[in-house]
């Protein structure tokens, strides 16, 4: 029978025996060829434990939507965990996008039908200008569009708190379908508005009250007498939320014009304030808009408008309209009519 000898490495050897004797020290380590073998030799030695490797975590608040598995809040989505007021107005310090962002102000949206059973085809402005009988035949339908953008100039102006913001809206009323006077704008009212916006932490009555602004607003629709039509106000505004549903307080104080007023009254007419009620539930958006003069018996006088923005696919939403009062454009501040427009929404308000 054959015998089979084996020879063992004396740098193994070593490192075998003094695991097994003695504690070791960093010198016994240099004899040992094998550099694995060497580096277990060190941290034996040194009494060193190998670290588990170390596994990356983000926190959930650091990660984006689309790492959480959620889809991403467009312009015509609310975020989550925030209300529609913090959405559109970046209250919360967790909300702040920054300046110079371009974002939606009220809805953007085209209504191909908006329709009325009794046209003004004679407005006037209420002051010693007679009436302005135009031969224009407008049509009951036409055809009516807003775009409506925002963006901010100044953020956290005291600490963290304090925004100011600049609009712009456009809302333009079209005679699209009127072949016989070539398809003409049968009005068109542009609206910048600059303001500050500050968030507020109380309760009233259950609601909790989120924001107060003041704004600087000019409204006309940049024709020549005796169709022209201007104001400017400074609003001041309260919001205020409870559960899903934001209200929203906006009493004006016109600027006084000069002799030559444009629109005499108007604050009589269109109102002295409005209040806004909202609701959303999921892709729906319900808006509720009231306006009035403050004032009692036949100087009673506003509006009321309603608007439903509801899913069609994807991005796209229908838009619904009713108004009823005066004051659905400025041309016709002062005549009371009944609008309804059918159409879509591209962006929404909040």
């Amino acid at each position: 029978m054959t015998s089979t000898c084996y020879i063992i490495p004396a740098s193994s050897l070593l490192l075998t025996t003094t695991l097994l004797a003695a504690p070791l020290g960093p010198t016994q380590c240099l004899e040992v060829t094998g550099d694995a073998e060497r580096l277990a030799c060190y941290d034996a030695a040194m009494s060193r434990v190998q670290p588990e490797p170390e596994t990356a975590t983000v926190p959930l608040a650091s990660k984006t939507a689309s790492e959480q598995g959620e889809p991403t809040p467009g312009p015509s989505r609310r975020a989550a965990g925030h209300s529609m007021l913090d959405t559109a107005w970046e209250l919360e310090p967790s909300s702040k996008l920054g300046t110079f962002i371009m974002r939606s102000f009220r809805p953007t949206y085209i209504l191909p039908v908006f329709y009325t059973p009794t046209p003004n085809s004679s407005p006037i402005n209420n002051s010693s200008t007679p009436s302005i009988g135009t031969s224009d035949r407008l049509q009951r339908t036409e055809a009516k569009f807003q775009i409506s953008l925002k963006t901010k100039l100044v953020q956290n102006l005291f600490k963290d708190n304090g925004d100011i913001w600049l609009g712009y809206t456009q809302t333009s009323r079209w005679q699209v379908y009127n072949r016989e006077l070539s398809r003409p704008f049968h009005e068109t009212n542009y609206e910048p508005e600059a303001a500050l916006v500050l968030r507020t932490n109380y309760d009233l009555l259950g609601w909790h009250g989120r924001l107060l602004s003041l704004s600087l607003n000019h409204q006309s629709n940049g024709r020549s007498q005796p169709l022209s039509r201007s104001w400017n106000r400074v609003i001041a505004g309260v919001g205020l939320e409870k559960g899903g549903w934001s209200v929203v307080f906006r009493p004006w104080w016109r600027i006084p014009e000069s002799t030559n007023d444009d629109n005499p009254g108007i604050e009589n007419y269109i109102g002295r304030g409005s209040v806004t009620v909202m609701r959303q539930e999921g892709d729906h958006a319900l808006t509720l808009t009231a306006r009035h003069s403050f004032r009692f018996g036949n100087a009673s006088r506003g509006s009321v408008q309603a608007e439903w923005g509801f899913p069609i696919k994807g991005n796209l939403k229908g838009y619904v309209q009713l108004f009823s009062g005066y004051g659905e454009s400025l041309i016709d501040y002062n005549y009371r009519n009944n609008y309804i427009g059918l159409g879509f929404s591209l962006i929404d308000g909040y």
